[in-house]
């Protein structure tokens, strides 16, 4: 993530639609010059990585990246959020986490990815327990409020052997 994206993260935190569909916790609309505060403040943070995901048509459209790492238990939370329109339903979402999950398994070594979906969320719901092998593994009932009504936030997870399995089937489609 360099100084140059921080305009789009600042246009995709700002979007309530985006916000809605992917926060599981509180957001406020940011300025320019928060922005810059939180970069400023995220560039020295080693426990999160956050990468830029560009397409060659777009350039920039969403950021990727893993957060709440426990080394001890070999665990961390991934994030993900994609802008409106121009990489939604072409893969970029699923090419992004197959190469986020790749690392955290293969090259970081962690046994297992926590995540959170907000329920509404059928996109998200699409893309981590038919694509990418998560499992759903409860549900927070009414744990977030928009729009004047709580949802659910259902709780998922994916662990090593999960993952190698899905690389097998994978592998076998091909």
């Amino acid at each position: 993530m360099e100084e140059r994206d921080l305009e789009m993260l600042r246009e995709l935190i700002n979007d309530p639609e985006i916000e809605q569909a992917v926060s599981t916790g509180m957001s406020f609309p940011v300025s320019s010059y928060q922005q810059s505060l939180w970069f400023e403040q995220v560039s020295r943070d080693h426990d999160t990585l956050r990468l830029v995901i560009e397409t060659e048509e777009d350039g920039a459209v969403g950021f990727i990246g893993i957060k709440d790492i426990n080394w001890k238990n070999r665990t961390c939370f991934p994030m993900l959020k994609l802008s409106k329109g121009k990489a939604r339903r072409k893969g970029v979402a699923t090419d992004a986490m197959m190469a986020l999950m790749q690392y955290a398994f293969m090259e970081l070594g962690f046994h297992r990815l926590d995540g959170a979906i907000v329920a509404d969320n059928v996109a998200s719901q699409r893309l981590f327990f038919e694509r990418l092998g998560w499992k759903k593994e409860g549900v927070r009932r009414e744990a977030i409020f928009y729009g004047g009504v709580y949802h659910d936030v259902i709780q998922c997870g994916i662990v090593a052997s999960d993952y190698r399995e899905l690389l097998e089937r994978l592998e076998r489609k091909e």
